[in-house]
Formats: structure tokens, sequence, C-alpha cells
């Protein structure tokens, strides 16, 4: 009999799955080459590459989604690789990094490689993924999501009173109209 993965596994997976292929794709500068669908399972520990050379720096231990479900930032390992001064967890916001697709016609033997554009003097300069970074980050992502909503919200109440003061202006402009026709028409009729 076939083993089964738990249920909540492959949920986890196919939602991982759909969230990568809108994040990924929406952020186009993240790619080589779009190739429309990511599997988050195999992108995460995805072997990670320094810009300034050929040695493998880390692997992909995270992936970090906003409100919108669109892709922010890798997390990085560095493990033991180099040496960071304790430091192994790195932040890679999107646009600093491009995934490049391996056997990418064969879900069984896809794999991805992950270039981050920087040398590793610039990776060692990124924020540490903590507990207090994360908390920074979310209360900063909720700050920035509220500001959009009241800004947009705001900017529907000036787009509203704008379009009623027109119209009130265009009512008094035909109430003058018609005025003005009413009184040529009281004096032609004299």
């Amino acid at each position: 009999m076939a083993q089964r993965k738990p249920l909540n596994h492959t949920i986890r997976q196919a939602t991982l799955g759909a969230l990568l292929a809108g994040g990924l794709a929406v952020a186009g500068s993240a790619l080589a080459q779009p190739q429309g669908l990511y599997s988050a399972d195999e992108l995460l520990d995805a072997d990670v590459f320094a810009t300034s050379g050929s040695e493998q720096i880390g692997e992909v231990e995270d992936i970090l989604l906003d409100n919108d479900m669109q892709v922010r930032a890798l997390v990085i390992d560095t493990g033991n690789l180099f040496d960071f001064k304790g430091k192994q967890h790195f932040v890679i916001e999107t646009g600093k990094f491009t995934v490049e697709t391996q056997n990418g016609n064969s879900l069984e033997e896809i794999e991805y490689r992950v270039n981050v554009d920087m040398s590793e003097e610039q990776i060692a300069q990124q924020p540490q993924y903590t507990n207090d970074w994360w908390q920074n980050a979310r209360e900063g992502a909720q700050q920035a999501w509220a500001d959009t909503k009241e800004g947009a919200a705001s900017a529907w109440e000036s787009t509203q009173e704008g379009a009623s003061r027109a119209l009130d202006r265009i009512g008094e402009a035909l109430e003058n109209v018609g005025q003005r026709t009413r009184e040529a028409a009281d004096r032609s009729a004299e």
C-alpha cells in the first residue's frame, strides 16, 4: 500500500506552491526566466550562491510573504560555510536574488538554484533573521498596510467630495441657465 502524506502537509505544499507561483511571477526582477509555477517544497533548501563566486554560500531556509501573499524575501542559512561572525540566517529581499530552474519539466527531478545579486560581504550586511527583526518587520508591514488603506480611503473621500462639489456647481449652472431661459421667454412674450 502506498504511503500517504498527512493532509496538512499536502495542503501546505499546495498553498505555498500557489503563493510562490503568484509571488515569484509578479516580482519579475526576482527571476532569471519565469517558469509560471514554482514548488515551495523544492525552493526550501535550494542551494544559494553569491554573484562574487561559484561556491555555494548557503541554502534557502524560509520564504517570507506579505499581506498580498507575494514573496517579499528569502531567508538564507549560511550555516558554517563562511565566517559571518556567528551570523548565519540572512534576509534577502525580492529583487536582490534570481531563481534558476533546473530539470523544470519533471516534478520528481526539479531543482532550484538561488543567485543572490550581492557579494559575500554585502550579504553579511543584510538583516539577520531573528525574532526582533521579525517583530519589527511585521509591525512595519502592518503599519504600511494600514497607511495604504487609510490613504486609499482618504483619496476615495476626496474624490467623492470633489465629485459632489462638481455636481453642485453643474446643478447651479443649470438652474441659472433655466432661470435665464425663463426670463428671456417672459421678455419675448411681452
